[in-house]
């Protein structure tokens, strides 16, 4: 019997991983147990955690647990990728070299499946979110973070739980319009990239958009903690052809 071919790339982004959400845990093990061992590349673009305060957290048992499955999925011959999204943008040097994984830069455009594709976590593109484009320009310096980094860890902590809590009451009064990606910015994206294929997340509102023969493919976020379950993921087969994938595997249109 013909065994199928190996998967070119996978793509998640969005898992949003913590302890307090072992559903999602699970499904994301599984996800790497079944899925992305068999498959040529793994792309993890951005928010794998919930909040990552630095690298010597790494000695967490939760975060431990996740890396080590991770590895396990390097150590099987996949190229492990990952992207800093607006959670865990301190993910560094050390957590890529215990997880076995190459850290990219954002935007990365890679040649897959015979496509130029574009690949990023999106929050960076969402221009009328006038506030958090704030945000992200001060945190992402290099000189905020060393100096948030030289904080004790369970300060850093305290101080992303305030965060978090500021931001969900945040996101109560703006629109979805104002949290989504701009159509100026996935433009110039186009542009500068020369892409055919846009891949991202961080809106949580996964979907194909096609325009002008160029596509911009939107990974789900996860939680199989709350139902409906919800999460999935895109893959490029060995032709070149991408589909979107649920929880469940099934393709979607």
């Amino acid at each position: 019997m013909t065994m199928p071919a190996r998967p070119l790339a996978l793509f998640i982004s969005d898992l949003h991983l913590q302890d307090a959400h072992p559903r999602t845990t699970e499904a994301f093990l599984r996800f790497l147990a079944e899925r992305a061992s068999a498959a040529r590349s793994l792309y993890l673009l951005g928010d794998l955690f919930e909040y990552w305060a630095g690298d010597d957290d790494l000695a967490d048992p939760y975060h431990q647990k996740i890396v080590r499955a991770i590895r396990a999925v390097s150590e099987a011959g996949v190229a492990v990728y990952a992207m800093a999204g607006n959670r865990d943008f301190l993910a560094g040097s050390e957590f890529a070299r215990a997880a076995g994984l190459t850290m990219l830069a954002e935007p990365h455009v890679a040649e897959i499946g015979g496509q130029r594709i574009a690949l990023m976590h999106g929050d960076a593109e969402c221009l009328d979110d006038v506030q958090y484009m704030e945000f992200r320009a001060q945190v992402r310096q290099p000189t905020w973070q060393e100096q948030f980094l030289a904080l004790a860890l369970e300060q850093r902590k305290a101080i992303i739980a305030g965060m978090r809590e500021s931001s969900r009451a945040a996101h109560g009064s703006k629109s979805y319009e104002i949290m989504d990606v701009t159509q100026e910015a996935i433009g110039a994206m186009f542009e500068r990239t020369g892409a055919e294929v846009i891949i991202h997340g961080h809106t949580h509102r996964p979907a194909l958009h096609q325009t002008g023969g160029k596509r911009r493919y939107v990974l789900p976020d996860w939680d199989a903690d709350t139902e409906p379950a919800r999460g999935g993921w895109i893959e490029i087969d060995a032709s070149g052809a991408i589909t979107r994938r649920d929880l469940d595997g099934v393709s979607k249109a």
